[in-house]
């Protein structure tokens, strides 16, 4: 039965055979589960979908995270819902040992309620939650004094409860990227459990169980393993009655008989399967206006959507026709009858946060201060200094000496970033040697900023060739695709057309994670510089991506006519003469190559495209550099822009940014494991038993051979090609065409492999001694599988996880965690941007960095540049604060260091006394009432940044007295009430907003 059919089958079956209790409907895979939902839905049934869970008996659930609190959360709805009900799931996931209804209750709390806390927050461990400083996704919990935050599996947002004493006084949702919470109150909120919901010795004994359990999990706990051991769980076809899509039998036939889920495979086996429909038929492919118009009297068409402005939108007079109120799909009809669906079939992507952890600054971190040079950060200390207590942040430097830094300038310190993760050298204190070494640096940044002016003020004296984006083809082009564009790619594209009609010479940069289709935006450029009558070069780094986007260009550009010609190490002699004889005389419109064709001439050059341009040397750069002055250029890059740079540079150099994924595009499901040849042998069966093909990457160019004779000694039959930097040219244009056309079926491969390699059949990748690269390097090729419609499979291999770092560790868990479509700039984001930010600006510029450290490097160069274009004058200043009194934020309130760290960061950052007093106030609601000595730190960063407005350098106190000098040397003299704290402040406060009012 073809998957359209299936919404008729159903629909028939429930108008004739209307169950009276639940039934469950077993579907081939999650798009069928969409159509039989909105077939029931439509039908007038509560129906509740069960995501595709693959994950088999033993598997380390931690990457399945996001689908299996999705099916618990089903389940326990579909248990809860009174009869008659449908509970939809795809054959892999009702094969499934399931939970029963006892282990999933839930409980109610309301507002009113007297609850211990500390009882709260036990039970919620033991319901599986995870217990955290700062709550980011579903199945967390987080504990501060008398605030509960609490992210309930199933809810759109999480909840913080405030109680007073034992009573809940304040149920409100919070937003997870600003942790504030909103005005609405809960009367009530039902807490299901993360896991199961057990008592603690019924946890106890799983947590027991999980550690002991025979399996390949890299760890073995709850989280990882708890599902595995429901202590009491149901097989849906043995406890309900069950049909089967027609489509569902091949995956049924696929489950192991050996594993427990083969005794649900035989109670599968004897169901009957959903009956073809008789009545109606699908209605797929038409245009709903023209079908209305020829249908409108033969037939009852009701017509459904969202709402009835779809009417409009789609042309359509609603006389004569029904209409009812649908958020869902559904399009059949029959000889007399027609339902027409208006809503748009399109799954949105999820979009994830950012995972906040990996960037905290952290005792052992190493810092750069902007006036005393590289240390490292030891922690914050509570300190007395004239009679009153504050926080300082502790920095060790050569010699044991240390520098202790008030938290209200921690704006002067940031982490130290280095080229590839360089050793840190720490610095001596008091010997002006960094002071030095900046000026240095500032000396040539002034240099690279000027050039850069220079040539941005060349580009726009120059007149651009405009190149048309209004012919047809193009738009017959983006249909071509086979896939619809994102609003990211649409927006990149409108503004890349925008400059090349401008009359003025586009210099744009595009960047975008991993297969998010940037090549897709600049193929649409290149076709309009042709179809325009102008050349385009199409310039890459690597030989291997030139033979790729070769391929690319050629199947795509075929039908409008486009001479695709290719230049690089691969090409004879013979060859490149002809190719560049064809460029000079018009002969060729685009040439795909490596940096070899910056140096022919074009008979009339219009758009030049380089992809990876980080990755080229100083010389290409160079070559780079002189054909901005007049020659279209777009740049693209997988490297995160940091906004710094963004900023410094933005009026210098269009950027262009695709944060959204493809909709088509699945997340790459990702392991870490220790290494064994049962999980590389499983990994690659799995692949090969659908019809696919494995990347194995192995670094040691000695050892390669070592490791292929390991694999043919593990699947004899197994075809292996192998590739490295090391294997003439022409060899490995050979090997590439042949693992392409299926000739292997392992290509075992140094990490040559990461640079944009795109072979669609590959949705497996193998990573052995995974610990030895850096989080970028390992996204980078994790990128390289699951490129398609297909899900790709990762699997991060250590060689003995006992001997891994913390830091190790904690790098690839968080892989393992965070393995979301769009998570690169999450994992990589430092180690990306330094990788590719630096260079971008046209010179090596490692050194420079690796001295005084990323960040101020960044701090530096868009202040130069900031300065030379005029765009900024003011330089960035500090008030001397030497006041008696205790002002820091309270450990009692916030516990965590790291979340002090943070909350001091934003402070220091906070341009307005708004924005502190807008913070006081959000420290209050995720934390509690401010305490006296937060309180004070509030009014002293307000008291600091309306010092800062009026140029006062210095506030001191003796006793009630104060004295303000003013940077132009004049003084002021105050006099508080006493010389308690809050009155120092409070007279100190009454003076400078006055002064500001004036």
């Amino acid at each position: 039965m073809k998957p359209e059919e299936l919404q008729p089958a159903l629909y028939e079956l429930l108008r004739v055979q209307p169950p009276k209790e639940a039934l469950i409907i077993v579907s081939a895979d999650e798009k069928e589960s969409e159509l039989l939902a909105d077939a029931a839905k439509f039908a007038g049934f509560r129906s509740f979908v069960l995501p595709l869970f693959p994950a088999v008996y033993g598997e380390d659930l931690r990457s399945w995270r996001d689908e299996l609190l999705s099916l618990l959360v089903a389940l326990a709805s579909f248990y809860e819902a009174p009869t008659p009900k449908i509970l939809i799931a795809p054959a892999v996931t009702a094969a499934n040992y399931l939970p029963d209804p006892s282990l999933l209750q839930g409980c109610i709390l309301k507002f009113g309620d007297v609850i211990d806390l500390d009882d709260l927050r036990e039970k919620l461990h033991d319901w599986g939650y995870e217990l955290v400083d700062l709550i980011e996704q579903p199945g967390e919990a987080s504990v501060r004094g008398d605030i509960l935050d609490i992210f309930v599996p199933g809810r759109e947002e999480p909840v913080r409860i405030s109680f007073f004493d034992d009573q809940i006084e304040s149920m409100r949702p919070f937003d997870i990227e600003t942790q504030k919470s909103r005005p609405e109150e809960l009367e009530e909120l039902l807490i299901r459990p993360a896991l199961f919901s057990l008592t603690p010795e019924e946890y106890q004994r799983l947590n027991d169980e999980a550690r002991s359990m025979e399996t390949q999990s890299f760890f073995k706990d709850m989280a990882s393993l708890g599902f595995w051991l429901a202590p009491r769980k149901i097989a849906l076809p043995e406890c309900y009655p069950t049909i089967l899509s027609p489509n569902a039998k091949a995956a049924i036939e696929e489950i192991d008989e050996e594993n427990e889920e083969g005794v649900i495979k035989r109670a599968l086996a004897i169901k009957e399967y959903l009956p073809a429909p008789r009545v109606f038929r699908p209605l797929e492919g038409i245009s709903a206006a023209n079908y209305i118009d020829y249908h409108r009297q033969k037939k009852k068409i009701t017509l459904l959507g969202r709402h009835e402005g779809l009417l409009k939108e789609a042309g359509i007079e609603k006389d004569g026709l029904a209409f009812r109120s649908f958020d869902g799909w559904f399009q059949i009809e029959s000889d007399d009858e027609a339902f027409i669906c208006l809503n748009k079939r399109q799954k949105t992507p999820k979009r994830r946060k950012v995972a906040l952890v990996l960037d905290d600054l952290k005792p052992g971190d190493y810092v750069v201060h902007e006036e005393y040079g590289i240390g490292l950060f030891e922690g914050l200390r509570q300190v007395a200094v004239m009679g009153g207590v504050k926080d300082f942040l502790s920095i060790r430097y050569q010699g044991d000496d240390r520098l202790l830094v008030p938290v209200e300038n921690i704006a002067v310190i940031d982490r130290y970033l280095a080229e590839g993760g360089s050793v840190a050298h720490l610095d001596r204190l008091g010997k002006g040697s960094f002071a030095k070494l900046k000026e240095s640096v500032k000396a040539k940044l002034f240099e690279i900023a000027g050039s850069l002016i220079e040539l941005a003020a060349k580009r726009e004296l120059n007149k651009g060739v405009i190149i048309r984006h209004d012919d047809e083809r193009l738009a017959l082009f983006r249909a071509d695709a086979g896939f619809d564009y994102t609003p990211d790619q649409q927006k990149c594209i409108a503004e890349i057309f925008n400059d090349l009609a401008s009359g003025k010479v586009m210099d744009r940069l595009l960047t975008g994670d991993v297969g998010f289709g940037k090549t897709e935006v600049a193929m649409n450029a290149l076709l309009a510089t042709v179809l325009s009558g102008y050349q385009a070069l199409f310039v890459v780094p690597t030989t291997l991506l030139a033979t790729q986007h070769y391929a690319t260009l050629r199947k795509r550009f075929d039908r409008f006519g486009v001479r695709v010609g290719r230049l690089d190490r691969y090409a004879t002699t013979k060859e490149k003469n002809l190719l560049k004889k064809a460029l000079e005389v018009g002969g060729v419109d685009i040439v795909v190559g490596t940096h070899a064709l910056l140096d022919i001439s074009c008979k009339n050059l219009g758009l030049v495209v380089i992809d990876e341009e980080h990755k080229f040397g100083v010389k290409q750069k160079e070559k780079l550099k002189a054909l901005r002055e007049n020659v279209h250029l777009l740049a693209m890059s997988a490297t995160p822009i940091p906004r710094s740079l963004n900023m410094a540079l933005s009026h210098l150099r269009g950027f262009s940014q695709i944060l959204t994924p493809p909709s088509f595009k699945q997340d790459v499901r990702t392991y870490v494991r220790e290494y064994n040849d049962a999980i590389v042998k499983e990994a690659i069966l799995r692949e090969l038993r659908r019809g696919g093909q494995i990347f194995y990457i192995h670094n040691r160019i000695h050892s390669i051979g070592v490791r292929k004779k390991a694999l043919q000694e593990l699947l004899p039959d197994l075809r292996i090609a192998v590739l490295h930097s090391e294997i003439p040219p022409h060899e490995t244009e050979e090997t590439m065409q042949k693992v392409r056309e299926g000739e292997y079926d392992l290509l075992l491969s140094t990490s040559i492999v990461e640079a944009g390699i795109d072979m669609p059949r590959v949705n497996t990748m193998i990573v052995d001694s995974a610990e030895t690269f850096g989080m970028a390097d390992l996204h980078q090729l994790r990128g390289r599988v699951g490129r398609g419609r297909v899900q790709g499979f990762c699997y991060f291999l250590v060689e003995d996880k006992d001997k891994l770092s913390s830091e190790a560790t904690r790098r690839l868990l968080a892989l393992e965690s965070n393995s979301y479509v769009g998570s690169g700039a999450a994992l990589a984001f430092h180690d990306l941007e330094i990788r590719g930010g630096g260079n971008l600006l046209g010179e090596a510029q490692s050194g420079h960095i690796k001295q005084i450290g990323y960040s101020l490097y960044l701090r530096m160069l868009e202040e130069v540049v900031g300065k030379l274009s005029g765009s900024v004058t003011k330089e960035a200043k500090e008030v001397d604060l030497k006041l008696t009194i205790s002002a820091f934020i309270s450990p009692e309130l916030v516990p965590e260091d790291r979340l002090r760290l943070e909350l001091y960061r934003r402070f220091g950052q906070a341009g307005s006394v708004a924005e502190v007093y807008e913070l006081a106030s959000e420290i209050h609601d995720r934390f509690g009432a401010l305490d006296s000595v937060t309180r004070n730190y509030t009014d002293l960063i307000a008291i600091k940044v309306l010092a800062l407005e009026q140029g006062w350098s210095q506030i001191s106190n003796y006793g009630q007295k104060i004295t303000l000098i003013h940077e132009s040397g004049t003084k002021a003299y105050l006099e508080a009430n006493s010389k308690d704290d809050d009155e120092i402040l409070t007279a100190l406060l009454r003076f400078l907003r006055q002064k500001a009012n004036k």
